[in-house]
């Protein structure tokens, strides 16, 4: 058990023993604790396996190709309509995840499974190329390349559009720059990062209502 996920789990504003309880599930597959993306992140050999997440209504154990692996129980849903991938179980109380806890561990060995067989499901494509400008930025900023590539392709698209936009190569890094912690965090680029928005995961401006919070 890493320490940092002890610290992540006791600043969680949410979802603590529920978390910690579906944390305790995954720890019985062969996986390495980490913190990424600012939430606890398991990991097989190097590569990304699954996340947890609490949000206002609900908490998720997220698994990263939850699509490339059988759903027997009927517990996988899409995170978003643009998810590929992805696919996650959620939940809204401790007793739904207690019904989900006897399949947990076969759902994530088959997803282990899934990344040591090299599955994939082609990504459609995006309508703009990645510029050069943020492959350099891949480089030199750990984990950048894999929370862009987790995003949902809308997101994916929206910071290419945003970032494509710009007619010199510095602007471009400029932006990239200034949205690699957005990034980072798994989120889109109109996504709610201060935690107070009631349309969660979208920002509806409730930032503005609590002077000296983060702001979105």
């Amino acid at each position: 058990m890493n320490p940092a996920v002890d610290t992540v789990l006791e600043d969680a504003p949410r979802w603590n023993p529920e978390l910690k309880f579906l944390r305790a599930l995954v720890l019985q597959a062969p996986l390495v604790e980490e913190v990424k993306w600012g939430q606890p992140c398991y990991t097989h050999e190097g590569r990304n396996i699954l996340i947890l997440g609490g949000f206002k209504n609900y908490f998720v154990l997220s698994l990263m190709k939850g699509a490339l692996i059988p759903d027997p129980h009927a517990l996988l849903t899409k995170p978003g309509p643009n998810s590929v991938e992805g696919r996650w179980m959620k939940f809204t109380s401790m007793a739904e995840a207690e019904a989900a806890a006897p399949y947990v561990l076969d759902y994530v060995l088959a997803a282990i499974n899934a990344e040591q067989q090299g599955l994939r499901i082609e990504k459609p494509a995006n309508e703009f190329e990645v510029p050069a400008e943020l492959e350099a930025a891949y480089e030199v900023t750990p984990g950048l390349r894999e929370a862009f590539e987790a995003l949902t392709v809308g997101r994916q698209r929206a910071y290419l559009m945003f970032f494509t936009a710009a007619k010199q190569s510095a602007t471009v890094s400029a932006r990239i720059e200034k949205f690699t912690p957005r990034i980072l965090r798994g989120k889109g680029m109109n996504d709610c990062v201060c935690g107070h928005s009631q349309k969660m995961p979208g920002c509806d401006g409730s930032h503005k209502m609590y002077p000296g919070s983060v702001t979105c």
